[in-house]
């Protein structure tokens, strides 16, 4: 079997996709390192608490938001940034692995601004849901983003199906798969309400591919149109 000497040992991402895999990486890497007292002194043992304290997003914040009517610049920072602050090292790769497979996937068809728009928009609309929808006090994780990407990648399997006649419900296996799993370990375990915003961020990106899929734009104004 012939092999080319020159392919690279990776199969190559779309530089976006890496980027933000480093981005969540990294920021784990320095909360796992410093836990462990290899980087940081003593301080660093906290690090994780104070960045889900100044980063994560706060449900009776976003409250009192919708309460008083004021849009606080520090309250609606931590929707962009939420998704980048885990609660344990497992978390956190487990996210990355996932980001950087469907990434890919989603990346090669509809283009790295489509990925970025799908990622941050996915995490805004399921921090909101869950915002509205639970008493929970704590989000972070970059989950509902790649349930977004999830969401992204059904899209695509379900446009294929529409094409070739095959059954529409295949395409989201991977989903009911998913949400399989979160429901199980919610009875054995304390998972908490973290599952509403990734099914949140999930419909979310499934939405959003009407759109930022290639000629969607298109297609939208032209169904428009004809009504």
């Amino acid at each position: 079997m012939h092999q080319d000497p020159n392919a690279p040992p990776l199969n190559p991402l779309p530089p976006v996709v890496w980027i933000l895999f480093v981005v969540i990486m990294g920021v784990e890497g320095a909360f796992t390192l410093g836990a462990n007292g290899l980087l940081g002194g003593n301080e660093a043992i906290g690090w994780r608490l104070a960045a889900m304290r100044d980063y994560g997003f706060h449900g009776p914040s976003f409250d009192w938001m919708l309460a008083s009517g004021q849009m606080r610049g520090e309250f609606m920072l931590r929707f962009l940034t939420y998704p980048f602050v885990h609660g344990s090292f497992t978390g956190a790769i487990f996210a990355g692995v996932i980001l950087l497979a469907l990434g890919k996937m989603v990346g090669e068809v509809m283009g790295q601004l489509a990925v970025v728009i799908v990622f941050v928009f996915s995490g805004i609309f399921g921090a909101i849901i869950f915002g509205l929808l639970t008493n929970q006090v704590w989000l972070i994780g970059a989950m509902p983003c790649v349930y977004g990407l999830i969401g992204a990648y059904s899209f695509l399997l379900w446009q294929r199906a529409l094409i070739q006649g095959t059954q529409q419900w295949q395409a989201f296996q991977l989903i009911g798969f998913l949400m399989g799993i979160q429901l199980v370990f919610g009875i054995f375990f304390a998972t908490g309400l973290d599952w509403v915003a990734d099914l949140a961020g999930f419909i979310c990106g499934f939405v959003l591919s009407v759109v930022v899929v290639p000629g969607g734009l298109g297609r939208l104004r032209a169904m428009v149109q004809r009504r």
